[in-house]
């Protein structure tokens, strides 16, 4: 289900499903969609929070998660460049989620 105004949402959602399609070694590729799952779980859990300081919290998980999610692809050694834009714009729009947290 798309969440049409919820960008970061629906950014990490695409990234997920990416990360779903790679050819990984098991043990990266478990960590890696667990990984990128809770980036997208993180955000929808913070946007349903009804004050700032709740909200931010799941937003840095989220952030955090991401983090996670680009070392992972790193590690692989075998990524498109897409997709490391992907996760690159997932970063900056939960980035932006935290600053307007402030």
């Amino acid at each position: 289900m798309k969440q049409t105004n919820f960008k970061s949402l629906n950014l990490a959602i695409q990234l997920h499903h990416e990360c779903q399609k790679l050819k990984l070694k098991s043990y990266l590729k478990d960590q890696l969609e667990r990984a990128s799952c809770s980036v997208a779980l993180n955000l929808s859990e913070g946007n349903a929070r009804h004050t700032t300081a709740d909200r931010k919290k799941f937003f840095v998980i989220a952030y955090s998660s991401l983090k996670e999610v680009q070392v992972a692809l790193q590690l692989s050694g075998h990524v498109s460049t897409e997709t490391l834009q992907l996760a690159d714009s997932v970063g900056g729009s939960i980035y932006r989620l935290i600053q307007h947290c402030r």
